[in-house]
Order: C-alpha cells, then structure tokens, then sequence
C-alpha cells in the first residue's frame, strides 16, 4: 500500500508523541509539525482509512499494529541518516532535518546498501 510523504510525516509524528505520552490529540500533531487542525483532521481521515491509525475509547489517537510497523520502518530510516549524515560532519541540528527530507524520498534499494555499508564501517 503506498503512502504518500505527507502520510509518512503524519505516522512519524504519531510515533514519536506516543514514545511521550499515550495520549496523542491531534493539536499535538499539528504543534508537532506546524500543521493546521483541519490539515490533521483530513490526514489522520486519509490514515484511517489505510487502516493506519485509529481512536482509542477516550478518543485519543492510537497506531494501528500496521502504522506501528509503518512508523518504526520510517523513524529507523530517519535515525539512520541523522546518524549517517553527523558521520559526515553535518552538525545534529542540520542533519535532523535533511534526514526528514531525504527519508521521504530515498528508495528502500538506496537505503538498504546505505545501511549495509554504514553496518560494514561500524557507523550504523
């Protein structure tokens, strides 16, 4: 199932807030990642729909066992070329948000051989 950047960006953000505290709103994901309310409403819609996330009985936001994979596939992708990226000499700040960008758009063949060569080196 594709998911587009915008949803991979939400789903990240849901993980990492529920890494925080169990009780994610969407006013937190929106803080989180500058984004109206009504923005939040249509994405986590959209999510719903994929089966990605849901509500729990106190109506607070909850991964799906699918968007839990989704999210951990995403935030090691990003914690990988934050690191990556750092090795290189790019100062932490500046890396973390390059990783943000390039974690959308890099293909899973790019990565999987960046992975291999950073566990090869002792970087991963």
């Amino acid at each position: 199932m594709a998911i587009l950047e915008t949803g991979e960006m939400y789903v990240e953000a849901i993980y990492l807030l529920s890494l925080e505290s169990d009780k994610v709103r969407g006013k937190d994901i929106g803080n989180r990642i500058g984004v109206t309310r009504p923005s939040v409403s249509r994405a986590l819609n959209s999510l719903r729909e994929r089966g990605l996330v849901r509500n729990d009985s106190n109506g607070y936001i909850k991964l799906t066992e699918g968007g839990l994979i989704l999210a951990k596939h995403i935030y090691e992708r990003h914690l990988l070329l934050t690191r990556h990226l750092m090795s290189l000499g790019v100062d932490e700040k500046t890396a973390e948000e390059d990783a943000g960008r390039i974690e959308r758009f890099i293909s899973d063949t790019t990565f999987d051989a960046l992975r291999a060569y950073m566990i090869k080196n002792g970087t991963a």
